[in-house]
């Protein structure tokens, strides 16, 4: 039996296309789109390869991966 907390793993989009909220979103980042917003992975990691998030009393660790992958762990 493991003790690990279970990982979600966020892979990127296969297709380059982009629904139109989604791009409305990239031309303008400042505007969200029905309570949405688009930020840039490296906005939140500022060139490290962690972050660490606080959300609801808990904190957060996401990881960019060496596979370029984006891992959120509690």
């Amino acid at each position: 039996m493991s003790l690990r907390q279970p990982v979600l793993q966020l892979k990127p989009r296969t297709d380059r296309s982009l629904p139109p909220v989604v791009a409305a979103a990239v031309a303008a980042p400042a505007v969200s789109a029905a309570n949405a917003m688009l930020v840039e992975s490296g906005a939140l990691l500022r060139g490290a390869r962690e972050v660490l998030i606080r959300h609801g009393g808990e904190v957060y660790r996401l990881r960019h991966t060496r596979n370029d992958k984006l891992i959120l762990t509690k």
